[in-house]
């Protein structure tokens, strides 16, 4: 009699790693030829866990060594826990459970939560990894989304048109230690816009359909960097994470003989306990030449393998590409070029990273930040501080953003000569980045204009840094005009509201004599003068201000009641 598995195939799509362009995982996909046995599955939690397995035995027949991502529904998890027809699956084809990612997607309305994270914490302690599926175009409360604490969240393509929605989204995964991945991805600009959210991973039919053998080779746009510039740390290492080719700590040289010459493209193996850590690395070139000689292969081909492997080097996941430099530089010379392997919270691996891959980044990284810094004092322009504006709005954080600029720069230089004027700047530039501290970011962003982005409480060493000490150029002296707007968490949507806030502050501190401060803020008008007066005034105090107009003109005004 036929059975429903008959008619049932799968197709393999890869999931790209949107910074080094390779394949790092193939979600596994169920294509019934006849009936509808994906809505079957939805209604019955057993026969979705058996889809799951099966396609676990399918990827096996086609011998491919990359993760796998197999699919569920929220309630079959909540249902079965640990999947353990998965499990057994994974354990009959040989795999590793931590080599499996279990895709867990919608509806989750009416699925009772607190079993739903019982599932999840079952299906970890296999070792598995968990993925939130259909996250933007599905109904997924945040809440849960938070308590499952997924190690990776996927994206609906849908929401590349709000990008405010997935940098929100890049955020809350940076809180939670996932990784982000976009699917539905079909083309260019969408892969760009992925991208430039912050999205490390990415599927689709742009980078290859889903196909009944498993493809390694992808189409994928060209990589540029991106237009923010990384942090001084250097990019996190997990954006650079390729899959391992993984073994047991038992397996024998015979078999890893046979999964590298099988392999062309595997660089290594990394042995791994029962627990999925790294015990042992087993470099391609000299493990292969340790095994040509005339009698290699019969002398060790029964023999474990850790013999002759390397202690394995390893970084944990929220590594920067700079520190796993490190590590490769403390370590012998001839293991330069190894493969590092890239451990989670619990020492498990969780894949490798490449020497060339991270040399390439950091070289780019590096052009990128060259090309957008100005020539005359070597401070980021104006895009990067304007994108570490946005990131803090993502982030649901408060700040002041500054504007500084020369008073009558123009006469400066026709007065005291450009090279006077090219000289002030300098010193001014100087200056305002021995006053920063901490997270402030200071931009030149041509001729005398500079902005400084700063948090509310670390605003008053660089005011003093920039309006207490003399200026001049040429013998002649100059004054600075400083404006400041305050903004607080939620009260500007994106950088062109925080600048379009800055504006009047500008003009107001420009209209006062001398050197000046004039401070804002984004949700109230008026200002306050922080230095400087208008003409009669009497002077500001500095005291801190809470009504509309300036303190100068309110003092004025009392005086002129009395």
């Amino acid at each position: 009699m036929p059975s429903w598995t008959d008619a049932l195939r799968f197709a393999f799509q890869p999931v790209v790693n949107l910074t080094t362009g390779a394949v790092a995982a193939l979600e596994i996909l169920a294509r019934p030829e006849v009936g509808d046995v994906l809505a079957q599955a939805r209604r019955d939690p057993e026969l979705d866990g058996r889809l799951a397995a099966l396609a676990v035995r399918s990827a096996a027949q086609r011998e491919t060594l990359l993760p796998l991502h197999v699919n569920v529904f929220a309630g079959t998890v909540a249902d079965l826990g640990g999947l353990a027809a998965l499990r057994d699956a994974v354990r009959d084809v040989g795999r590793l459970p931590w080599e499996v990612t279990v895709d867990i997607g919608p509806p989750f309305t009416h699925v009772p939560h607190r079993a739903l994270l019982e599932g999840v914490t079952a299906l970890r302690d296999e070792g598995f990894r968990v993925c939130a599926d259909g996250v933007g175009d599905g109904d997924l409360p945040l809440r849960l989304l938070v308590d499952l604490a997924p190690d990776l969240v996927k994206l609906d393509s849908s929401l590349l048109s709000r990008p405010a929605s997935v940098s929100a989204m890049r955020t809350l995964c940076e809180g939670l230690g996932a990784l982000l991945a976009v699917e539905g991805v079909e083309t260019e600009l969408q892969c760009g816009a992925a991208r430039e959210a912050g999205a490390q991973l990415a599927q689709g039919e742009l980078f290859a359909p889903p196909s009944r053998l498993p493809a390694a080779d992808v189409y994928v746009p060209a990589l540029t960097p991106p237009v923010a510039a990384p942090p001084p740390s250097g990019p996190p290492v997990r954006q650079f994470v390729r899959p391992a080719a993984l073994l047991p700590a038992s397996a024998s040289a015979g078999r890893v003989r046979a999964l590298l010459t099988g392999s062309p493209d595997v660089s290594g193996v990394l042995l791994v306990d029962s627990a999925g850590a790294p015990v042992r690395s087993v470099q391609r070139d000299r493990f292969l030449l340790s095994l040509s000689g005339r009698y290699g292969h019969a002398l060790y081909a029964d023999r474990p393998a850790a013999r002759h492997g390397d202690r394995p080097r390893t970084v944990g996941v929220d590594a920067t590409a700079w520190e796993v430099l490190d590590v490769l530089a403390d370590g012998e010379r001839s293991r330069t070029a190894d493969d590092v392997a890239v451990v989670d919270k619990r020492g498990r691996c969780v894949g490798i990273v490449r020497l060339a891959d991270l040399v390439r980044a950091l070289a780019e990284s590096r052009v990128e930040e060259a090309a957008a810094l100005n020539p005359l004092t070597r401070l980021p322009g104006s895009d990067a501080i304007t994108g570490e504006v946005d990131r803090r709005i993502a982030q649901g954080r408060g700040f002041a953003l500054s504007w500084l600029d020369i008073d009558g720069f123009k006469q400066v230089n026709d007065g005291a000569g450009f090279a006077a004027g090219d000289d002030l700047i300098r010193e001014v530039g100087r200056s305002l980045e021995r006053a920063a501290s901490g997270t402030t970011r200071v931009g030149h962003i041509g001729g005398d204009d500079f902005l400084v982005l700063a948090d509310p409480d670390g605003l008053d060493p660089l005011a003093s840094a920039v309006l207490d000490v003399p200026w001049a150029a040429g013998g002649r002296p100059v004054t600075l005009s400083l404006a400041t707007v305050l903004c607080a968490a939620g009260s500007v949507a994106d950088h062109r509201q925080a600048a379009a806030s800055l504006a009047p502050l500008k003009q107001a501190a420009k209209a006062l004599p001398g050197a000046s401060w004039v401070i804002g803020r984004s949700d109230t008008q008026g200002h306050e003068v922080r230095r400087g007066v208008r003409s009669g005034a009497a002077p500001a105090s500095g005291a801190p201000w809470t009504g509309t107009g300036t303190r100068a003109e309110a003092e004025s005004g009392r005086a002129a009641a009395g």
